[in-house]
């Protein structure tokens, strides 16, 4: 098949999303399939690949990392004339949440293509997170798709059959964990807590679901990264049944890592690390707060970049907390697995905003627990966790002392096994292709 991919951002630009995309690329590259990749044009140097097909654009973040592509008319022009080299085309993977969505969706209605849809963000989580005024961005963002995607009908049918999603789903790495079916009532109170303290209610989380709902209404299948995710779009309307297609890890450098063993972890002071967008939906300066309120003895590892960075230094700086505290910045791939693996355990703060969590599933495939704050990843994971029990610093800074007391002690949590082999991306793009099959037999 040809599968014409959409994304916001430029594949080689930061974010987990990003890397998904790369490899289910390369993977679907090696089973045979044909890949084009829709972005906007990225304002750095960065690797070429004849499958990028490089929209105009304007930088729209200060370290010029992140672009924006008007959808419209001209970008419409654009793209049929630099695709029409490139044809014939089987089916659209729109792994956008706005113009890249908004820029495929009106590619497939133009010529009449078959659209599978995958939602990485709860957008609304994210706007609340980040905008001063998110009610008022949410609302914006409704009419800007109602503009933009005017006259581009709606697909026959947003995969019909559950049956369907249940067999994606049973493929999964750990299918719909250990929470799975819990009522929301039979949750601990701290937990509910945590999950006011971060996630929207309300108007801004009505729209934000109302806005993915118009997105889905578009496609002929739509796919979501983490078995809690699809459960919410479903409850949500966003669509009838959504298939699970977790992002993978590299076979690759899974099949390195594991080979390599983990003889690198050695005795000593507990070995902890933080990664990821230095973003306030992220919670990196409660982490580093519940690292100096904790008082553990430890090393204490953060990679990555962002607008946080500053101040997380600067609270390091002025605490001198008993942990060493070290920012490595932001890492190639591979050596970021190799940290993983390193480490005596990763740690996971942001609540409500992840649609999978991937880096502790990356952590547990390479044999490394977690951390973890957020519930409903901390149910997908299962075995291998310390759970943050809310979303306060006292909780967090009390499950990192719980977490160093047994690694010192000798006795970690340990991750599931079975996860490295099931969390592959080979077995994630097959099961993305089946997906593919259906929408183009839904299409038809």
């Amino acid at each position: 098949m040809h599968v014409v991919m959409f994304a916001d951002q430029h594949l080689e630009s930061l974010g987990g999303a990003q890397v998904s995309m790369r490899l289910q690329k390369r993977f679907l590259e090696r089973a045979g399939h044909v890949v084009t990749i829709v972005a906007p044009r990225l304002h750095r140097d960065a690797p070429d690949d004849a499958a990028y097909l490089d929209l105009p654009s304007i930088a729209i973040t200060p370290d010029r990392e992140y672009a924006l592509t008007w959808p419209g008319a001209r970008t419409d022009r654009f793209v049929d004339a630099q695709m029409g080299a490139r044809l014939p085309v089987d089916v659209v993977h729109v792994q956008a949440d706005f113009w890249g969505a908004f820029i495929g969706h009106r590619y497939a209605a133009r010529h009449g293509l078959p659209v599978v849809h995958t939602m990485h963000n709860r957008v609304d989580v994210g706007i609340e997170a980040t905008a001063p005024f998110p009610g008022l961005v949410l609302r914006v963002l409704n009419a800007w798709a109602r503009r933009a995607l005017r006259g581009t009908a709606p697909s026959r049918d947003v995969v019909p059959d559950a049956a369907g999603a249940a067999r994606s789903r049973d493929a999964g790495p750990v299918g719909r964990g250990a929470g799975a079916g819990r009522g929301a009532g039979a949750e601990p109170a701290s937990v509910r807590a945590g999950r006011v303290a971060a996630v929207p209610s309300g108007r801004s989380a009505a729209d934000g679901w109302a806005y993915l709902r118009r997105l889905a209404a578009l496609s002929h299948a739509v796919t979501a990264p983490s078995s809690h995710f699809a459960r919410r779009l479903e409850e949500h309307g966003v669509a009838s049944a959504v298939d699970v297609i977790w992002n993978g890890i590299d076979d690759d450098v899974l099949d390195a890592a594991l080979g390599a063993g983990s003889s690198v972890r050695r005795p000593g002071r507990p070995r902890f690390i933080w990664l990821g967008r230095m973003s306030p939906e992220k919670r990196l300066l409660p982490f580093v707060e519940a690292v100096i309120a904790s008082g553990i003895d430890a090393e204490v590892e953060i990679v990555g970049g962002g607008a946080q960075l500053r101040a997380a230094r600067r609270l390091i700086e002025r605490a001198l907390p008993k942990a060493t505290v070290t920012f490595s910045g932001r890492l190639p791939y591979a050596e970021t697995l190799r940290r993983l693996a390193d480490a005596d355990a990763v740690v996971q703060t942001s609540i409500g905003f992840e649609t999978q969590g991937m880096t502790v599933f990356e952590a547990a495939s390479l044999g490394t627990p977690a951390v973890v704050s957020d519930p409903d990843i901390a149910d997908e994971l299962g075995s291998g966790t310390w759970r943050v029990t809310d979303a306060t610093v006292p909780a967090l800074a009390n499950a990192l002392r719980r977490a160093a007391a047994d690694i010192a002690a000798g006795t970690p949590v340990e991750p599931d096994a079975s996860i490295a082999e099931r969390f592959r991306q080979s077995s994630r793009t097959a099961a993305m292709v089946d997906v593919y099959r259906r929408a183009v037999a839904a299409g038809r």
